[in-house]
């Protein structure tokens, strides 16, 4: 089952940003990343991606970097201390939004 984008359009900074919080990865890694772990669930287009991954860095989330990786060049992403700190932000209020949301289902429902 696929989740409906609205729902996933007020999470993927936070995905990404949780993503980076691990280790330092390039566009395509981020992408394979979140469906690994989301158990196929979340799966986003490269295109969805990099325009996030820009604003991300214009805001001074995240940094980009170039790497060579044998014949082949990959620009990696990282996050910067400024990002750890929005992270934890987003984090806190993930779990407020997800604690609240269950706490109306558990109410409304059977």
């Amino acid at each position: 089952m696929k989740v409906n984008k609205e729902l996933m359009k007020g999470s993927t900074v936070t995905l990404i940003l949780s993503l980076l919080s691990r280790k330092e990865m390039y566009g395509y890694e981020m992408v394979k990343g979140i469906e690994t772990s989301s158990g196929g669930v979340f799966s986003f287009k490269e295109g969805t991606l990099y325009p996030i991954l820009h604003t991300l860095e214009a805001e001074g989330y995240v940094e980009a970097y170039w790497m060579d990786e044998g014949a082949r060049k990959r620009k990696y992403y990282r996050l910067t201390d400024e990002g750890r700190m929005h992270l934890e932000q987003k984090q806190k209020e993930w779990k407020l939004f997800r604690t609240t949301v269950d706490r109306v289902i558990g109410e409304g429902g059977a």
